[in-house]
């Protein structure tokens, strides 16, 4: 089966008027060899028998070169060179291949289709498109947390399927993915275009339409490769991922920047923040405290704990009774309430580091006893309408708060007392900075905010407060021994 090129042409014999094919005298040159000028390249090659024993010569062609003629005849011998010669069902099952693709111009199957369909006993045209197996696997994701299911989604729908889903999966390469960012990109620009249009009409078609930021283009990158690292490990469909071989810009998450009066300053003429990370100064965050405590706002526990602990917006809001020792001053991140969509749910953290017990200070504690009486009063009044929810933080009738209410408020009480602009998650960021400003170590700061590595908070957060950098020149400073008391140079 090691399969020959020849050349045929379409001239006819001037009396039957027959085609002469192989037999055409001007296929030759006098010397016995190909004519360069006549005739067009063929292949021809012996491939398995079929199931009922009968021989199988597969011819085709035109090409235009000898070169291309031989590299289809080197693709069927490597396809032939899968299958067990001793195995009858392997070797006509990949005859079966080659002879369909043949009749069909399709292209030869690889080797590794030809293995990947002895073993499934899947051919190539029976894989699925990038729509259908998205759809399946998506389908198929029963044991991961509802909030990463909607961002696999949100993605799949979005982007995934738009640029890819026409593709048969084994028929995706790197190329079709880089197309797809660069339509991504091109969008980005369109939107960022017509918003800064003074024409209303074109900034109203893109205003419910978001520029997709580096972080999320990685998100939506780890969504196709968990999708095709499935389909290549579990599936066998690939044999290579080819969302590997995709290298995306760095997905650098901006530095938290500290309100400074020039800031403020600038912010109040400009209507701009600096960064979209802001952290208040320890004098900003005591007076959003103190017009919170002074105004008896029933959520004056809730944005102190987060102020003083650290804690995510959603572990504060689904934070138990349960799990607060007060007589010990601690607290257990056990649950988190989770917004899919408008509506709420108690789930488990997300990672098991979120678990770790975080102390509490002596004020907060005192704060939190404030609150369970408060709390004991409104259930009082509520009398049978009170939700017996367990939680912490509640509405009047004992109920979950809403995180988007939570956060509405909080942007309320900080415009009342007069200070610029934050998130709410931007008071985890200065718990973080507060307590470097009091020189507690970076493994303690880290470890309270359940962070994944120390490694990480002293990135995000070493120079973020001057005083930091200044206390670090100072200490730098004083590491070298002087015989004066000071460095003034002598008159």
């Amino acid at each position: 089966m090691k399969g020959s090129t020849f050349k045929r042409c379409g001239c006819r014999d001037s009396v039957t008027g027959r085609r002469l094919g192989r037999s055409c005298p001007q296929l030759r040159r006098p010397g016995g060899g190909w004519s360069r000028t006549h005739g067009h390249w063929h292949w021809q090659i012996d491939v398995p028998a079929r199931a009922d024993g009968t021989r199988r010569p597969l011819r085709h062609g035109p090409y235009a070169t000898q070169a291309d003629a031989d590299a289809v005849l080197d693709r069927i011998r490597a396809a032939l060179a899968v299958p067990d010669p001793t195995d009858p069902h392997t070797t006509v099952t990949t005859g079966d291949l080659i002879e369909t693709a043949v009749k069909t111009s399709a292209p030869i199957p690889t080797p590794d289709q030809i293995r990947r369909a002895l073993h499934l006993d899947i051919t190539p045209t029976e894989l699925p498109t990038m729509q259908a197996y998205l759809t399946d696997w998506l389908a198929g994701r029963k044991n991961i947390k509802k909030g990463t299911l909607r961002s696999y989604e949100g993605h799949i729908r979005l982007y995934l399927i738009p640029h890819l889903g026409h593709l048969r999966i084994d028929r995706l390469r790197p190329g079709h993915i880089d197309a797809m960012y660069d339509a991504i990109a091109e969008r980005n620009t369109t939107i960022a275009t017509l918003r800064a249009s003074r024409d209303p009409a074109k900034r109203d078609q893109v205003k419910n339409q978001r520029i997709v930021g580096p972080r999320t283009l990685h998100v939506i990158h780890a969504t196709l490769r968990k999708a095709l690292n499935d389909a290549m490990r579990r599936h066998r469909y690939i044999d290579t991922n080819p969302a590997l071989m995709i290298e995306l810009p760095t997905a650098r998450p901006p530095k938290p920047t500290i309100w400074t009066d020039q800031r403020i300053r600038t912010w109040r003429d400009t209507g701009k923040t600096p960064s979209p990370v802001m952290i208040w100064t320890p004098e900003h965050t005591g007076r959003f405290l103190d017009h919170t405590h002074h105004a008896n706002d029933r959520l004056y526990a809730l944005y102190h704990l987060i102020t003083f602990t650290g804690l995510r917006r959603g572990e504060a809001c689904g934070l138990h009774w349960d799990d607060l020792d007060l007589d010990n001053r601690t607290l257990a991140v056990r649950w988190q309430l989770v917004q899919h969509g408008w509506t709420t749910a108690i789930d488990t953290p997300k990672t098991a580091d979120s678990e770790a017990p975080v102390a509490l200070d002596t004020e907060t504690v005192t704060v939190l006893r404030a609150h369970r009486t408060r709390q004991h009063r409104e259930r009082l009044a509520a009398g049978v309408a009170w939700a017996k929810t367990g939680l912490v933080f509640s509405t009047p009738t004992g109920a979950r708060l809403h995180p988007a209410d939570v956060t509405d408020h909080f942007h309320h009480l900080a415009t009342q007392a007069g200070l610029p602009p934050i998130r709410l998650h931007d008071l985890r960021h200065g718990a973080a900075t507060m307590g470097l400003a009091a020189g507690v170590q970076m493994k303690v700061i880290s470890s309270r905010l359940r962070h994944s590595s120390p490694h990480f908070t002293a990135k995000f957060y070493g120079d973020v407060l001057p005083e930091l950098s200044h206390a670090a020149a100072e200490a730098t400073a004083a590491v070298v021994p002087r015989r004066r008391g000071g460095g003034a140079q002598p008159a």
